[in-house]
Protein backbone atom coordinates (compact mmCIF):
# COMPACT_ATOMS: atom_id res chain seq x y z
CA UNK A 1 0.00 0.00 0.00
CA UNK A 2 1.39 3.38 -0.89
CA UNK A 3 0.08 4.66 2.42
CA UNK A 4 2.10 7.82 2.16
CA UNK A 5 -0.24 9.25 -0.48
CA UNK A 6 -3.75 9.58 0.88
CA UNK A 7 -5.61 11.03 -2.07
CA UNK A 8 -5.89 8.49 -4.84
CA UNK A 9 -8.41 10.62 -6.73
CA UNK A 10 -8.78 14.35 -7.08
CA UNK A 11 -10.50 16.87 -9.35
CA UNK A 12 -7.00 18.00 -10.33
CA UNK A 13 -5.43 14.63 -11.20
CA UNK A 14 -4.24 13.84 -14.69
CA UNK A 15 -2.03 10.78 -14.40
CA UNK A 16 -2.32 9.98 -18.10
CA UNK A 17 0.13 12.76 -18.84
CA UNK A 18 2.93 10.52 -17.62
CA UNK A 19 2.52 8.32 -20.68
CA UNK A 20 4.02 11.11 -22.77
CA UNK A 21 6.91 11.64 -20.38
CA UNK A 22 8.58 8.25 -20.37
CA UNK A 23 12.01 8.50 -21.98
CA UNK A 24 12.64 6.26 -24.98
CA UNK A 25 14.78 3.86 -22.94
CA UNK A 26 11.72 2.96 -20.90
CA UNK A 27 10.34 1.17 -23.94
CA UNK A 28 13.01 -1.54 -23.84
CA UNK A 29 12.07 -5.04 -22.66
CA UNK A 30 11.52 -5.05 -18.92
CA UNK A 31 14.26 -7.55 -18.15
CA UNK A 32 16.79 -9.80 -19.93
CA UNK A 33 14.69 -12.84 -19.01
CA UNK A 34 11.52 -11.37 -20.45
CA UNK A 35 13.39 -10.27 -23.57
CA UNK A 36 14.64 -13.83 -24.02
CA UNK A 37 11.19 -15.33 -23.64
CA UNK A 38 9.68 -12.76 -25.99
CA UNK A 39 12.34 -13.48 -28.59
CA UNK A 40 11.86 -17.25 -28.18
CA UNK A 41 8.15 -17.14 -28.92
CA UNK A 42 8.39 -14.59 -31.72
CA UNK A 43 11.11 -16.51 -33.58
CA UNK A 44 9.46 -19.92 -33.95
CA UNK A 45 9.72 -21.12 -37.60
CA UNK A 46 6.49 -21.34 -39.56
CA UNK A 47 5.40 -24.62 -41.09
CA UNK A 48 6.75 -25.21 -44.61
CA UNK A 49 4.46 -25.78 -47.59
CA UNK A 50 5.29 -29.51 -47.51
CA UNK A 51 4.20 -29.83 -43.91
CA UNK A 52 0.98 -27.98 -44.60
CA UNK A 53 0.07 -30.72 -47.11
CA UNK A 54 0.47 -33.49 -44.51
CA UNK A 55 -2.57 -35.53 -43.51
CA UNK A 56 -4.89 -34.06 -40.91
CA UNK A 57 -4.07 -36.91 -38.51
CA UNK A 58 -0.34 -36.24 -38.77
CA UNK A 59 -0.96 -32.54 -38.43
CA UNK A 60 -3.06 -33.15 -35.33
CA UNK A 61 -0.30 -35.26 -33.76
CA UNK A 62 2.31 -32.65 -34.62
CA UNK A 63 0.12 -29.93 -33.15
CA UNK A 64 -0.43 -31.85 -29.90
CA UNK A 65 3.26 -32.70 -29.69
CA UNK A 66 4.20 -29.05 -30.09
CA UNK A 67 1.71 -28.08 -27.43
CA UNK A 68 3.28 -30.60 -25.04
CA UNK A 69 6.76 -29.34 -25.76
CA UNK A 70 5.82 -25.70 -25.38
CA UNK A 71 3.84 -26.12 -22.19
CA UNK A 72 6.83 -26.12 -19.80
CA UNK A 73 8.20 -22.97 -21.47
CA UNK A 74 4.87 -21.18 -21.07
CA UNK A 75 4.82 -22.19 -17.42
CA UNK A 76 8.33 -20.79 -17.01
CA UNK A 77 7.16 -17.49 -18.44
CA UNK A 78 4.43 -17.19 -15.83
CA UNK A 79 6.63 -18.00 -12.85
CA UNK A 80 9.49 -15.70 -11.89
CA UNK A 81 12.13 -16.83 -9.45
CA UNK A 82 11.87 -14.93 -6.17
CA UNK A 83 14.57 -12.28 -5.88
CA UNK A 84 14.65 -11.50 -9.59
CA UNK A 85 14.34 -7.76 -8.90
CA UNK A 86 17.34 -7.65 -6.56
CA UNK A 87 19.46 -9.45 -9.15
CA UNK A 88 18.28 -7.18 -11.96
CA UNK A 89 18.91 -4.00 -9.98
CA UNK A 90 22.41 -5.13 -8.99
CA UNK A 91 23.17 -5.70 -12.66
CA UNK A 92 21.77 -2.29 -13.60
CA UNK A 93 23.87 -0.52 -10.97
CA UNK A 94 27.06 -2.25 -12.05
CA UNK A 95 26.42 -1.11 -15.61
CA UNK A 96 25.79 2.48 -14.50
CA UNK A 97 29.00 3.15 -12.55
CA UNK A 98 29.74 6.25 -14.62
CA UNK A 99 26.33 7.93 -14.22
CA UNK A 100 26.95 11.61 -13.56
CA UNK A 101 25.80 13.27 -10.36
CA UNK A 102 23.43 16.14 -11.15
CA UNK A 103 24.73 19.06 -9.08
CA UNK A 104 21.23 20.53 -8.92
CA UNK A 105 20.53 17.84 -6.32
CA UNK A 106 22.79 19.59 -3.79
CA UNK A 107 23.08 22.93 -2.08
CA UNK A 108 25.84 24.27 0.14
CA UNK A 109 24.75 25.15 3.67
CA UNK A 110 28.20 26.60 4.39
CA UNK A 111 30.00 29.54 2.83
CA UNK A 112 33.02 27.43 1.95
CA UNK A 113 32.85 24.83 -0.80
CA UNK A 114 36.41 23.54 -0.89
CA UNK A 115 37.42 20.48 1.15
CA UNK A 116 39.77 21.31 4.00
CA UNK A 117 43.37 20.31 3.30
CA UNK A 118 45.01 17.78 5.59
CA UNK A 119 41.67 16.13 6.29
CA UNK A 120 41.34 12.49 7.28
CA UNK A 121 37.96 11.65 5.75
CA UNK A 122 34.58 12.67 4.37
CA UNK A 123 31.46 12.19 6.51
CA UNK A 124 27.93 11.43 5.37
CA UNK A 125 25.52 12.37 8.16
CA UNK A 126 22.56 10.08 7.45
CA UNK A 127 19.20 11.53 8.43
CA UNK A 128 16.16 10.62 6.41
CA UNK A 129 17.56 8.33 3.72
CA UNK A 130 18.61 5.26 5.66
CA UNK A 131 20.08 3.08 2.92
CA UNK A 132 23.39 2.55 1.15
CA UNK A 133 22.50 1.99 -2.50
CA UNK A 134 20.29 4.34 -4.52
CA UNK A 135 21.24 7.20 -2.20
CA UNK A 136 22.40 10.36 -3.97
CA UNK A 137 23.79 11.83 -0.73
CA UNK A 138 26.06 8.83 -0.12
CA UNK A 139 26.96 8.66 -3.81
CA UNK A 140 28.11 12.28 -3.68
CA UNK A 141 29.99 11.78 -0.41
CA UNK A 142 31.84 8.79 -1.83
CA UNK A 143 32.81 10.63 -5.01
CA UNK A 144 34.14 13.54 -2.94
CA UNK A 145 36.18 11.12 -0.84
CA UNK A 146 37.55 9.29 -3.88
CA UNK A 147 38.51 12.57 -5.55
CA UNK A 148 40.45 13.63 -2.44
CA UNK A 149 41.88 10.12 -1.74
CA UNK A 150 40.15 10.04 1.64
CA UNK A 151 38.30 7.39 3.70
CA UNK A 152 34.51 7.52 3.81
CA UNK A 153 32.48 7.54 7.02
CA UNK A 154 28.72 7.40 7.69
CA UNK A 155 27.09 8.42 10.96
CA UNK A 156 23.56 8.45 12.34
CA UNK A 157 22.52 10.40 15.43
CA UNK A 158 20.05 8.42 17.54
CA UNK A 159 17.58 10.76 19.25
CA UNK A 160 14.63 9.49 21.31
CA UNK A 161 12.34 12.33 22.41
CA UNK A 162 10.30 11.82 25.58
CA UNK A 163 6.97 11.64 23.82
CA UNK A 164 3.91 9.47 23.32
CA UNK A 165 5.03 9.28 19.69
CA UNK A 166 8.27 7.45 20.56
CA UNK A 167 7.18 3.84 20.17
CA UNK A 168 8.78 0.44 19.75
CA UNK A 169 6.99 0.16 16.40
CA UNK A 170 8.94 3.03 14.88
CA UNK A 171 12.31 2.65 16.60
CA UNK A 172 12.53 -1.09 16.03
CA UNK A 173 11.83 -0.67 12.31
CA UNK A 174 14.41 2.10 12.08
CA UNK A 175 17.19 0.42 14.09
CA UNK A 176 16.85 -2.91 12.31
CA UNK A 177 17.11 -1.07 9.02
CA UNK A 178 20.21 0.77 10.25
CA UNK A 179 21.75 -2.53 11.31
CA UNK A 180 21.49 -3.64 7.69
CA UNK A 181 23.08 -0.33 6.61
CA UNK A 182 26.00 -0.87 9.02
CA UNK A 183 26.67 -4.38 7.71
CA UNK A 184 26.65 -3.19 4.11
CA UNK A 185 28.99 -0.32 4.98
CA UNK A 186 31.43 -2.78 6.54
CA UNK A 187 31.41 -4.88 3.37
CA UNK A 188 32.21 -1.73 1.34
CA UNK A 189 35.12 -0.54 3.52
CA UNK A 190 33.00 2.35 4.85
CA UNK A 191 32.95 3.15 8.57
CA UNK A 192 29.46 3.38 10.15
CA UNK A 193 29.10 5.24 13.45
CA UNK A 194 26.00 5.25 15.64
CA UNK A 195 26.07 8.40 17.76
CA UNK A 196 23.78 8.84 20.75
CA UNK A 197 22.30 12.27 21.37
CA UNK A 198 21.02 15.41 19.68
CA UNK A 199 23.06 16.23 16.55
CA UNK A 200 24.05 19.71 17.70
CA UNK A 201 25.55 18.18 20.84
CA UNK A 202 27.41 15.20 19.40
CA UNK A 203 28.11 15.87 15.73
CA UNK A 204 30.38 18.98 15.68
CA UNK A 205 32.80 17.42 18.18
CA UNK A 206 32.73 14.13 16.28
CA UNK A 207 33.65 15.94 13.06
CA UNK A 208 36.47 17.82 14.77
CA UNK A 209 37.87 14.76 16.56
CA UNK A 210 38.04 12.78 13.30
CA UNK A 211 39.38 15.69 11.20
CA UNK A 212 36.71 15.30 8.53
CA UNK A 213 37.19 17.62 5.57
CA UNK A 214 33.53 17.78 4.50
CA UNK A 215 30.08 16.86 5.82
CA UNK A 216 27.33 15.70 3.47
CA UNK A 217 23.76 15.20 4.65
CA UNK A 218 20.36 14.46 3.12
CA UNK A 219 17.11 16.46 3.08
CA UNK A 220 13.99 16.58 5.22
CA UNK A 221 11.44 19.44 5.21
CA UNK A 222 10.29 18.76 8.80
CA UNK A 223 11.10 21.44 11.37
CA UNK A 224 13.17 19.28 13.76
CA UNK A 225 15.73 18.10 11.17
CA UNK A 226 15.85 21.59 9.68
CA UNK A 227 16.61 22.98 13.13
CA UNK A 228 19.31 20.33 13.63
CA UNK A 229 20.97 21.52 10.44
CA UNK A 230 20.94 25.13 11.60
CA UNK A 231 22.34 24.22 15.03
CA UNK A 232 25.08 21.99 13.60
CA UNK A 233 26.01 24.61 11.00
CA UNK A 234 26.65 27.18 13.75
CA UNK A 235 29.04 24.83 15.56
CA UNK A 236 30.94 23.37 12.60
CA UNK A 237 34.30 24.86 11.73
CA UNK A 238 33.86 27.55 9.04
CA UNK A 239 36.45 25.92 6.77
CA UNK A 240 34.46 22.65 6.45
CA UNK A 241 31.96 22.42 3.56
CA UNK A 242 28.47 21.48 4.75
CA UNK A 243 26.51 20.03 1.83
CA UNK A 244 22.88 18.97 1.62
CA UNK A 245 21.65 16.55 -1.05
CA UNK A 246 17.96 15.87 -1.66
CA UNK A 247 18.16 12.08 -1.87
CA UNK A 248 14.47 11.59 -1.05
CA UNK A 249 12.67 13.31 -3.92
CA UNK A 250 13.17 12.45 -7.56
CA UNK A 251 13.14 16.14 -8.46
CA UNK A 252 14.91 18.04 -5.65
CA UNK A 253 12.41 20.01 -3.59
CA UNK A 254 14.12 23.37 -4.19
CA UNK A 255 14.39 22.66 -7.93
CA UNK A 256 10.78 21.56 -8.42
CA UNK A 257 9.46 24.88 -7.11
CA UNK A 258 10.74 27.93 -5.21
CA UNK A 259 7.41 28.40 -3.40
CA UNK A 260 4.48 26.61 -1.78
CA UNK A 261 2.32 25.12 -4.53
CA UNK A 262 -1.44 25.41 -4.31
CA UNK A 263 -2.28 21.89 -5.46
CA UNK A 264 -1.18 18.89 -7.50
CA UNK A 265 -2.45 20.76 -10.54
CA UNK A 266 0.07 23.58 -10.09
CA UNK A 267 3.12 21.41 -9.36
CA UNK A 268 2.45 18.52 -11.76
CA UNK A 269 3.77 20.25 -14.86
CA UNK A 270 6.85 21.53 -13.06
CA UNK A 271 7.79 18.05 -11.87
CA UNK A 272 6.91 16.17 -15.04
CA UNK A 273 8.92 18.59 -17.19
CA UNK A 274 11.98 17.78 -15.08
CA UNK A 275 11.55 14.01 -14.92
CA UNK A 276 13.57 13.31 -18.09
CA UNK A 277 16.51 15.05 -16.36
CA UNK A 278 16.16 13.56 -12.88
CA UNK A 279 14.39 10.20 -13.25
CA UNK A 280 17.45 8.09 -14.05
CA UNK A 281 19.01 4.89 -12.80
CA UNK A 282 21.61 5.03 -10.01
CA UNK A 283 25.33 4.31 -10.10
CA UNK A 284 26.73 1.68 -7.76
CA UNK A 285 28.07 2.62 -4.33
CA UNK A 286 31.13 0.40 -4.62
CA UNK A 287 33.79 -0.81 -2.22
CA UNK A 288 35.64 2.29 -1.06
CA UNK A 289 39.30 2.32 -2.14
CA UNK A 290 40.68 4.25 0.87
CA UNK A 291 40.72 2.60 4.29
CA UNK A 292 40.21 4.58 7.48
CA UNK A 293 42.92 4.44 10.13
CA UNK A 294 40.33 5.04 12.86
CA UNK A 295 37.57 2.47 12.76
CA UNK A 296 34.05 2.80 14.12
CA UNK A 297 32.99 1.28 17.42
CA UNK A 298 30.92 -1.87 17.07
CA UNK A 299 27.20 -1.59 17.81
CA UNK A 300 25.24 -4.11 19.84
CA UNK A 301 21.94 -3.54 18.04
CA UNK A 302 19.79 -5.74 20.28
CA UNK A 303 21.14 -4.07 23.40
CA UNK A 304 20.64 -0.63 21.87
CA UNK A 305 17.00 -1.32 21.04
CA UNK A 306 16.37 -2.83 24.50
CA UNK A 307 17.83 0.27 26.17
CA UNK A 308 15.57 2.82 24.45
CA UNK A 309 12.94 4.62 26.50
CA UNK A 310 10.03 4.04 24.12
CA UNK A 311 6.42 2.91 24.49
CA UNK A 312 6.56 -0.84 24.00
CA UNK A 313 2.79 -1.22 24.00
CA UNK A 314 2.78 -0.11 20.35
CA UNK A 315 4.34 -3.25 18.99
CA UNK A 316 6.09 -4.16 15.75
CA UNK A 317 3.69 -5.30 13.00
CA UNK A 318 4.26 -8.74 11.54
CA UNK A 319 3.61 -7.78 7.91
CA UNK A 320 6.46 -5.27 7.51
CA UNK A 321 10.02 -6.55 7.83
CA UNK A 322 12.57 -3.72 8.19
CA UNK A 323 15.45 -3.00 5.85
CA UNK A 324 16.22 -2.34 2.22
CA UNK A 325 16.15 -5.98 1.18
CA UNK A 326 12.65 -6.45 2.59
CA UNK A 327 11.54 -3.23 0.92
CA UNK A 328 12.82 -4.45 -2.44
CA UNK A 329 11.03 -7.77 -1.89
CA UNK A 330 7.80 -5.85 -1.30
CA UNK A 331 8.39 -3.85 -4.49
CA UNK A 332 8.98 -7.08 -6.39
CA UNK A 333 5.71 -8.57 -5.16
CA UNK A 334 3.90 -5.34 -6.09
CA UNK A 335 5.21 -5.46 -9.66
CA UNK A 336 4.47 -9.18 -9.99
CA UNK A 337 1.08 -9.38 -8.28
CA UNK A 338 -0.64 -6.14 -7.27
CA UNK A 339 0.35 -3.51 -9.82
CA UNK A 340 -2.08 -4.85 -12.41
CA UNK A 341 -4.93 -4.20 -9.96
CA UNK A 342 -3.79 -0.73 -8.89
CA UNK A 343 -5.36 1.20 -11.76
CA UNK A 344 -8.89 -0.10 -11.23
CA UNK A 345 -9.04 -1.22 -7.59
CA UNK A 346 -6.79 1.12 -5.60
CA UNK A 347 -9.79 2.74 -3.86
CA UNK A 348 -11.11 -0.58 -2.57
CA UNK A 349 -9.78 -1.36 0.94
CA UNK A 350 -10.65 -5.03 0.44
CA UNK A 351 -8.59 -5.40 -2.73
CA UNK A 352 -4.87 -6.34 -2.65
CA UNK A 353 -4.06 -3.53 -5.07
CA UNK A 354 -1.67 -1.19 -3.24
CA UNK A 355 2.12 -1.19 -3.13
CA UNK A 356 2.44 -1.44 0.70
CA UNK A 357 5.75 0.45 0.34
CA UNK A 358 5.12 3.47 2.53
CA UNK A 359 7.07 2.35 5.66
CA UNK A 360 10.24 1.72 3.63
CA UNK A 361 9.81 5.02 1.79
CA UNK A 362 9.17 6.90 5.02
CA UNK A 363 12.39 5.64 6.64
CA UNK A 364 14.34 6.00 3.41
CA UNK A 365 15.11 2.27 3.33
CA UNK A 366 14.17 2.25 -0.35
CA UNK A 367 14.29 5.07 -2.86
CA UNK A 368 11.14 6.42 -4.53
CA UNK A 369 13.29 6.98 -7.60
CA UNK A 370 14.21 3.29 -7.66
CA UNK A 371 10.54 2.35 -7.28
CA UNK A 372 9.46 4.61 -10.14
CA UNK A 373 12.31 3.43 -12.36
CA UNK A 374 11.56 -0.27 -11.89
CA UNK A 375 7.78 0.09 -12.13
CA UNK A 376 8.16 1.86 -15.46
CA UNK A 377 10.65 -0.70 -16.76
CA UNK A 378 9.15 -3.89 -15.35
CA UNK A 379 5.46 -3.05 -15.13
CA UNK A 380 4.67 -3.40 -18.82
CA UNK A 381 2.08 -6.10 -18.16
CA UNK A 382 0.16 -3.60 -16.03
CA UNK A 383 0.62 -0.56 -18.25
CA UNK A 384 -2.86 0.77 -17.43
CA UNK A 385 -1.85 1.11 -13.77
CA UNK A 386 1.58 2.70 -14.16
CA UNK A 387 0.53 6.35 -14.79
CA UNK A 388 -1.84 6.38 -11.80
CA UNK A 389 0.82 4.87 -9.55
CA UNK A 390 3.51 7.32 -10.70
CA UNK A 391 1.08 10.18 -10.09
CA UNK A 392 0.78 9.14 -6.44
CA UNK A 393 4.39 8.14 -5.92
CA UNK A 394 5.94 11.19 -7.55
CA UNK A 395 3.58 14.17 -7.91
CA UNK A 396 1.46 13.69 -4.78
CA UNK A 397 4.33 12.53 -2.56
CA UNK A 398 6.71 15.30 -3.62
CA UNK A 399 3.89 17.86 -3.24
CA UNK A 400 3.83 17.00 0.48
CA UNK A 401 7.53 17.83 0.84
CA UNK A 402 6.87 21.11 -0.97
CA UNK A 403 4.10 21.99 1.50
CA UNK A 404 6.10 21.20 4.62
CA UNK A 405 9.25 22.91 3.33
CA UNK A 406 7.59 26.20 2.40
CA UNK A 407 4.84 26.31 5.06
CA UNK A 408 6.23 26.43 8.59
CA UNK A 409 2.72 25.85 10.01
CA UNK A 410 2.27 22.60 8.12
CA UNK A 411 0.63 20.88 11.12
CA UNK A 412 -1.66 23.70 12.23
CA UNK A 413 -5.04 25.09 11.15
CA UNK A 414 -3.17 28.37 10.76
CA UNK A 415 -1.27 26.75 7.91
CA UNK A 416 -4.46 26.29 5.88
CA UNK A 417 -5.61 28.56 3.07
CA UNK A 418 -7.56 31.67 4.08
CA UNK A 419 -10.82 30.37 2.64
CA UNK A 420 -10.46 27.15 4.64
CA UNK A 421 -9.59 28.93 7.88
CA UNK A 422 -12.61 31.20 7.44
CA UNK A 423 -15.10 28.44 6.70
CA UNK A 424 -13.85 26.29 9.60
CA UNK A 425 -14.10 29.27 11.95
CA UNK A 426 -17.62 30.10 10.69
CA UNK A 427 -18.77 26.57 11.53
CA UNK A 428 -16.68 25.93 14.65
CA UNK A 429 -19.73 26.36 16.92
CA UNK A 430 -22.02 24.13 14.84
CA UNK A 431 -23.67 21.33 16.75
CA UNK A 432 -21.86 18.02 16.27
CA UNK A 433 -23.92 14.84 15.77
CA UNK A 434 -21.53 13.00 18.12
CA UNK A 435 -18.70 14.11 20.39
CA UNK A 436 -15.84 11.77 21.31
CA UNK A 437 -12.73 12.23 23.42
CA UNK A 438 -9.24 11.37 22.23
CA UNK A 439 -9.27 8.29 24.42
CA UNK A 440 -12.56 7.05 22.94
CA UNK A 441 -11.28 7.54 19.42
CA UNK A 442 -7.95 5.89 20.21
CA UNK A 443 -9.79 2.82 21.53
CA UNK A 444 -12.17 2.75 18.54
CA UNK A 445 -15.21 3.34 20.74
CA UNK A 446 -17.53 5.12 18.29
CA UNK A 447 -20.94 4.32 16.84
CA UNK A 448 -19.41 3.82 13.35
CA UNK A 449 -18.23 0.23 12.74
CA UNK A 450 -16.29 1.17 9.60
CA UNK A 451 -14.38 3.91 11.42
CA UNK A 452 -13.73 1.57 14.35
CA UNK A 453 -12.42 -1.11 11.98
CA UNK A 454 -10.04 1.32 10.28
CA UNK A 455 -8.78 2.61 13.62
CA UNK A 456 -8.34 -0.92 14.95
CA UNK A 457 -6.32 -1.93 11.89
CA UNK A 458 -4.09 1.11 12.37
CA UNK A 459 -3.49 0.33 16.04
CA UNK A 460 -2.79 -3.37 15.52
CA UNK A 461 -1.08 -3.43 12.11
CA UNK A 462 0.39 0.05 11.77
CA UNK A 463 -1.37 0.77 8.49
CA UNK A 464 -4.64 1.98 7.03
CA UNK A 465 -5.86 2.01 3.44
CA UNK A 466 -5.48 5.42 1.76
CA UNK A 467 -9.17 5.82 0.98
CA UNK A 468 -10.10 5.04 4.58
CA UNK A 469 -7.50 7.49 5.90
CA UNK A 470 -9.49 10.29 4.29
CA UNK A 471 -12.79 9.07 5.74
CA UNK A 472 -11.15 8.44 9.13
CA UNK A 473 -9.73 11.97 9.44
CA UNK A 474 -12.88 13.70 8.21
CA UNK A 475 -15.00 11.89 10.78
CA UNK A 476 -12.65 13.14 13.51
CA UNK A 477 -13.46 16.69 12.34
CA UNK A 478 -17.18 15.88 12.53
CA UNK A 479 -17.00 14.26 16.00
CA UNK A 480 -14.80 16.67 17.97
CA UNK A 481 -15.45 20.12 19.41
CA UNK A 482 -13.24 22.18 17.08
CA UNK A 483 -11.05 21.94 13.96
CA UNK A 484 -7.98 22.50 16.13
CA UNK A 485 -8.85 19.58 18.38
CA UNK A 486 -9.65 17.40 15.38
CA UNK A 487 -6.29 18.09 13.72
CA UNK A 488 -4.40 17.53 16.96
CA UNK A 489 -6.08 14.15 17.56
CA UNK A 490 -5.70 13.01 13.95
CA UNK A 491 -1.99 13.83 13.93
CA UNK A 492 -1.46 12.18 17.32
CA UNK A 493 -3.14 8.93 16.25
CA UNK A 494 -1.45 8.90 12.85
CA UNK A 495 2.01 9.63 14.22
CA UNK A 496 1.73 7.22 17.13
CA UNK A 497 0.36 4.16 15.35
CA UNK A 498 1.04 4.41 11.61
CA UNK A 499 4.36 2.84 10.73
CA UNK A 500 4.77 5.59 8.13
CA UNK A 501 3.77 8.34 10.60
CA UNK A 502 5.69 11.52 11.53
CA UNK A 503 6.24 12.22 7.86
CA UNK A 504 5.18 14.98 5.40
CA UNK A 505 2.64 12.62 3.82
CA UNK A 506 0.88 12.17 7.15
CA UNK A 507 0.87 15.89 7.93
CA UNK A 508 -0.54 16.75 4.53
CA UNK A 509 -3.02 13.87 4.63
CA UNK A 510 -4.54 15.22 7.84
CA UNK A 511 -4.38 18.80 6.57
CA UNK A 512 -6.11 17.82 3.32
CA UNK A 513 -8.89 15.96 5.13
CA UNK A 514 -9.55 18.51 7.87
CA UNK A 515 -8.26 21.83 6.49
CA UNK A 516 -8.72 21.50 2.72
CA UNK A 517 -5.03 21.79 1.81
CA UNK A 518 -4.42 21.09 -1.92
CA UNK A 519 -8.19 20.91 -2.40
CA UNK A 520 -10.94 23.35 -3.39
CA UNK A 521 -14.08 24.64 -1.67
CA UNK A 522 -17.22 22.50 -1.90
CA UNK A 523 -20.91 22.97 -1.17
CA UNK A 524 -21.28 24.46 2.31
CA UNK A 525 -22.72 22.30 5.09
CA UNK A 526 -22.77 22.13 8.88
CA UNK A 527 -19.47 21.51 10.74
CA UNK A 528 -17.43 21.08 7.53
CA UNK A 529 -18.29 24.41 5.96
CA UNK A 530 -16.74 24.26 2.49
CA UNK A 531 -14.30 21.44 3.35
CA UNK A 532 -14.89 18.32 1.25
CA UNK A 533 -17.37 15.98 2.93
CA UNK A 534 -17.31 12.18 3.14
CA UNK A 535 -19.87 9.88 4.72
CA UNK A 536 -20.70 6.24 5.37
CA UNK A 537 -23.17 6.01 2.47
CA UNK A 538 -20.45 7.16 0.08
CA UNK A 539 -18.22 4.34 1.30
CA UNK A 540 -21.04 1.84 0.70
CA UNK A 541 -21.06 2.92 -2.96
CA UNK A 542 -17.29 2.51 -3.22
CA UNK A 543 -16.60 -0.92 -1.74
CA UNK A 544 -17.96 -3.80 0.33
CA UNK A 545 -18.05 -2.10 3.71
CA UNK A 546 -19.49 -5.10 5.52
CA UNK A 547 -16.60 -7.27 4.38
CA UNK A 548 -14.05 -4.81 5.77
CA UNK A 549 -15.97 -4.45 9.04
CA UNK A 550 -16.11 -8.21 9.53
CA UNK A 551 -12.37 -8.46 9.06
CA UNK A 552 -11.20 -5.59 11.27
CA UNK A 553 -13.95 -4.73 13.74
CA UNK A 554 -13.74 -7.16 16.69
CA UNK A 555 -17.01 -8.04 18.39
CA UNK A 556 -15.54 -6.70 21.63
CA UNK A 557 -15.75 -3.19 20.16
Amino acid sequence: MLHCVWRSTSPFSAPGRFLKLLPHHHQRPSSPALFFLTSFFSCQPTMSGTKRKASSATAGKDHRAKQQKLAPVKQEKKEKVGGWLQSLVQLQRSEKKDVKFNKKRLRFLSDTEKIKQGSEGVLYWMLRDQRVQDNWALIHAQRLAVKENLPLHVCFCLVVPKSELSTLRHYSFMLKGLEEVAKECEQLNVQFHLLHGAPEKVLPGFVSDHSFGAVVTDFSPIREPLQWLEDVKKKLSKDIPFIQVDAHNIVPCWVASPKQEYSARTIRGKITNLLPEFLTDFPLVDAHPHTATRTAKGVDWDKTLASLDVDRNVKEPEWAKPGTKAGMDMLESFIDVRLKLFGSQRNDPNAPALSQLSPWLRFGQISAQRVAWQVQRNGKNASQSVPAFIEELVVRRELTDNFCFYNKKYDSVEGAYEWAQKTLKDHAKDERPYLYTREQLEKAKTHDKLWNAAQYQMVTEGKMHGFLRMYWAKKILEWTSSPEEALSIALYLNDRYELDGQDPNGFVGCMWSICGIHDQGWAERAVFGKIRYMNYKGCLRKFNVAQFERKYCPKSL
